[in-house]
């Protein structure tokens, strides 16, 4: 199943102005396919939940029946931290699915918290409406060497990323647990950043 555009618009906000809530963000990852379910059972519970999509086409026969918007990944969901962990962990033990959120280590129990301005960050950069973007896992997204960057003109003025070469062309590169975009971008529109 596939989460319609509609349905993940509303827990985003293309175009609009950036949240001002301030609140961190978590990172589950699924041990099942069935991502759609877990994103209306957790939007049921009250909590905001956000998907990376992109736009594919869907081909039968060789010829193209239309053009969907489909999730990146099927594995991972993030969540707003809108109420403490030990809350968190209820609803967590509430699903009947299986999942984890990322820790900060293996040997600490405590969640990881995507900072809210890194979150906000990494939803701008995988509105599905931008093209010349690329989706990477973490591992992929380590080993990209680059330096730390504010975009200071253009339609990405604001964004802070690493500046990473690929293919010739020049991209910001934002990370999160579990997976990374990178967003073609002029190396003269930016300035380098000493603090993320």
């Amino acid at each position: 199943m596939d989460i319609e555009q509609t349905e993940f618009k509303q827990t985003t906000n293309w175009g609009g102005e950036i949240e001002k809530d301030g609140m961190n963000w978590y990172a589950a990852r699924l041990f099942t396919t069935r991502q759609k379910e877990i994103v209306f059972w957790f939007q049921d519970k009250g909590l905001c939940c956000f998907v990376p999509m992109e736009y594919r086409d869907v081909v039968r026969g060789g010829t193209l029946i239309r053009h969907v918007l489909l999730p990146v990944v099927r594995n991972l969901i993030f969540l707003k931290k809108d109420r403490d962990e030990k809350e968190m962990r209820r609803i967590m033990r509430e699903l009947p699915y299986k999942l984890s959120i990322i820790k900060k280590t293996r040997d600490r129990e405590g969640y990881y918290e995507i900072p809210h301005r890194q979150m906000i960050e990494f939803q701008i950069m995988c509105n599905p409406e931008i093209e010349m973007r690329k989706f990477l896992s973490e591992d992929e997204a380590k080993l990209k060497d680059g330096t730390l960057v504010l975009v200071q003109h253009g339609p990405l003025k604001g964004l802070s990323g690493k500046l990473v070469r690929s293919s010739k062309k020049y991209y910001l590169l934002k990370e999160v647990p579990g997976m990374a975009v990178m967003i073609k971008v002029s190396r003269w529109c930016c300035s380098k950043f000493s603090e993320m």
